[in-house]
C-alpha cells in the first residue's frame, strides 16, 4: 500500500505544477499572503505579520512559516519567485490526497483508499487551492489529517477494536497546527462531527480514546507560544483584528462584499467538486440508506453534511470555505465501489436530486471547455491553439466522470481524474497566463524595467491599488491619489515613478505646475482590473527634464 501511497502523492504534485511558475501573482488574498512573507524575508521579523507599514492580523502565523521556510530553502531570499511561495499549498494538497487516502483505506480497503485520494486529486477545488499561495490548501490537509484519526479511533470504539496508540497525537497535533494556520476551523469541524454523532448515538465513551487531557496539552504547546508573543508584540490587536473583526464579521455579516444567501454552496458544489460531483452525490445519498447500520458511514455523513449546513447558514460565503468537508464524500466514493448496484440503488426522491446534479455536470462541463475556448477570443482577439486540447480533455473528464448507474469503476475513476489533471494543466497552466488584458500587474512592472530612470527608482500609483503590485514593484511602492502621486514625483524628480490613469494626466500636471515641473508619459497600460471589473488606462510617468 506505500506505493498507492506515494503514487498518490507524486500524483497530486504533478497536477499542481502546472501553473505554478506561469500564473501571474493572483489578486487579492495571494497577493497579500506572498507580500507578507516577503517582508518576513526583508526585515528577519518572523513574529510579526505585516503588509507595508500596516499589521496583517486576520490570519495566524503559521502559513507565513511555512512560505518563509520555503523561501529559505530555495536561497533566493525576499527576491524568490511566486512559485516557491506556492510550493506549500501544492504540498498540502498532496497531504491532503494521502491522508484522504489512508483513511479510506482503513476504513473501506485499498481500492476504495486509491479512488477517494484520487477524487481530491483531481476535483477542481484542489487544483485551484494547490497553484495560489495562501492558507486553504494546508488547512485541508490538518483538516483530513485531525478527520482521519477521529475516524479511525470512532470506527474502531464502535466495533470494541483497539485503535493505534498514534491517532490521539495525531489528532491533537494536527489541531494545534490547524489553529496557527488559519484559527478555529479545524477545531470546529471535529467538535461539530463529534456532537452530530453524540446527538445521534448519545454514547460519549469513544472519546476517552482521544485523550483529551495531554491532548489538549500538546495543542496549546504548538499554539500558545506565538500567540503569546503575538499578544504582548501587538498590544492585544492581534486579537481585535482577527477575532473581533475578521472571524465575528464573517459570522455576523457578509464581509468583504462576501456576503451570500443560503444555498450558495449547493450551486457552487457542481464546479468546485467537477468532475466527479455527480458520483460524490450518489454516493452521499447511499450513505443515508445504510448510515444506521454502519459507523463508518455514519462518521463520513457527520463529517460533510453539519459543517455545509453550518456554513450555508454564515453569511459570509467563498467556495473554499466549504473545502474541509469534500473529503467526507470523497471517502464515500471509495465505499461505493464495494457495493453491488443492488446496495447502491437510491430511492425515488433521491433519484430527482442525483439527476439535478447530473444537470450540473453537464453545465459545468460544457462551460469549461466553451471557457477554453472562448475567453482567449473574447480577451485578446485570438484563437489559442492550447483551447482545443483543453477543451477536449473536459469533456473526457465529464463524459468519464458520468455513471451510468450510480457507480463508476476504480479505472473510470482514475481515467476521469488523468483527464481532469489534463484540463487544468493545459487551462489553468498555459492558456490563463495569457489572458494578457487582466494581468496588469506583470505588464506595469515590466515597463517599470524598462522605462525606469534609476535602480532603485520608487513607484507611486494612483487608483491602480493591488496587492500584487506591492509584492512584484517592490515593498515600498506607493498607494495615494493623483496628488500623492505629484508630491511623490516632486520630492525625487530625478528617479521617481508614478502609475495615473491617463484621463488624470491634466490633473497630476496640474499638481506639479506650482513646482515647476512637468510629466512626461513612458508608457500606457491598458486592461481590466478583473479584481474590481473596471477597464483602466493607465500611463507611467516620470518628471520631463528633471
Amino acid at each position: 500500500m506505500t506505493r498507492k501511497y506515494l503514487f498518490l502523492f507524486f500524483f497530486s504534485l504533478v497536477l499542481s505544477a502546472s501553473g505554478l511558475a506561469s500564473l501571474p501573482v493572483v489578486d487579492r488574498d495571494e497577493a497579500r499572503f506572498v507580500q507578507a512573507t516577503k517582508q518576513m524575508a526583508e526585515s528577519g521579523d518572523y513574529m510579526d505579520i505585516r503588509f507595508q507599514d500596516a499589521s496583517r492580523y486576520k490570519k495566524p502565523i503559521g502559513i507565513y512559516w511555512l512560505q518563509s521556510a520555503a523561501v529559505g530553502l530555495s536561497g533566493e531570499g525576499a527576491v524568490a519567485p511566486i512559485w516557491i511561495y506556492r510550493l506549500v499549498s501544492a504540498l498540502g494538497i498532496a497531504i491532503a490526497v494521502v491522508a484522504t487516502a489512508w483513511t479510506a483505506t482503513v476504513l473501506f480497503g485499498a481500492n476504495a483508499g486509491v479512488a477517494a485520494g484520487l477524487v481530491i486529486a483531481a476535483i477542481f477545488a484542489t487544483a485551484f487551492e494547490g497553484r495560489i499561495a495562501k492558507t486553504d490548501a494546508f488547512l485541508l490537509a490538518c483538516c483530513v489529517l485531525a478527520q482521519g484519526a477521529l475516524a479511525q479511533i470512532y470506527v474502531a470504539a464502535r466495533r470494541d477494536e483497539p485503535s493505534a496508540a498514534y491517532l490521539p497525537w495525531l489528532f491533537w497535533i494536527a489541531q494545534g497546527v490547524g489553529i496557527l494556520i488559519k484559527g478555529p476551523i479545524t477545531p470546529a469541524l471535529s467538535l461539530v462531527t463529534i456532537l452530530i454523532l453524540l446527538a445521534f448515538e448519545r454514547d460519549a465513551r469513544w472519546l476517552s480514546r482521544l485523550k483529551a487531557g495531554r491532548g489538549l496539552l500538546l495543542a496549546a504547546l504548538i499554539v500558545v507560544p506565538w500567540l503569546a508573543v503575538i499578544t504582548w508584540k501587538s498590544g492585544g490587536a492581534f486579537w481585535q483584528e482577527a477575532v473581533g473583526k475578521d472571524l465575528v464579521g464573517k459570522v455576523a455579516d457578509g464581509q468583504e462584499s462576501h456576503g451570500m444567501p443560503p444555498g450558495y454552496y449547493s450551486l457552487t458544489y457542481s464546479l468546485f467538486m467537477w468532475p466527479f460531483s455527480l458520483i460524490a452525490l450518489g454516493a452521499g445519498l447511499a450513505a443515508l440508506n445504510h448510515m444506521r447500520s454502519d459507523p463508518r458511514l455514519r462518521f463520513c455523513l457527520a463529517w460533510y453534511i453539519p459543517f455545509w449546513i453550518l456554513l450555508e447558514l454564515v453569511p459570509t460565503k467563498l467556495p473554499h470555505y466549504v473545502l474541509p468537508a469534500y473529503p467526507a464524500v470523497a471517502l464515500l466514493v471509495g465505499w461505493l465501489l464495494t457495493l453491488s448496484p443492488e446496495q447502491a440503488a437510491l430511492k425515488r426522491w433521491q433519484t430527482w436530486l442525483y439527476w439535478a446534479t447530473a444537470f450540473g455536470l453537464v453545465v459545468v462541463t460544457l462551460g469549461i471547455a466553451a471557457i477554453a475556448v472562448g475567453a482567449p477570443l473574447y480577451l485578446t482577439g485570438a484563437f489559442n491553439p492550447w483551447s482545443i486540447p483543453a477543451a477536449i480533455f473536459a469533456l473526457a473528464a465529464g463524459y468519464l466522470a458520468f455513471p451510468r448507474q450510480s457507480q463508476l469503476s476504480l479505472n473510470r475513476i482514475g481515467a476521469a481524474a488523468a483527464a481532469a489533471g489534463a484540463t487544468y494543466a493545459v487551462l489553468i497552466g498555459l492558456i490563463v497566463p495569457t489572458l494578457t488584458p487582466i494581468w496588469l500587474t506583470p505588464r506595469i512592472v515590466a515597463a517599470i524595467q524598462e522605462k525606469k530612470p534609476c535602480e532603485n527608482s520608487v513607484l507611486a500609483s494612483s487608483q491602480y491599488h493591488e496587492p500584487s503590485l506591492i509584492f512584484m514593484a517592490g515593498t515600498n511602492t506607493k498607494l495615494t491619489d493623483t496628488q500623492g502621486a505629484a508630491a511623490h514625483l516632486a520630492v525625487d524628480p530625478a528617479c521617481a515613478l508614478a502609475l495615473v490613469p491617463v484621463a488624470d494626466e491634466p490633473a497630476l500636471q496640474s499638481a506639479l505646475a506650482s513646482s515647476g515641473k512637468t510629466v512626461t508619459r513612458l508608457k500606457e497600460i491598458d486592461g481590466t482590473n478583473y479584481s474590481s471589473g473596471d477597464k483602466l488606462a493607465l500611463g507611467l510617468y516620470k518628471v520631463a527634464n528633471p
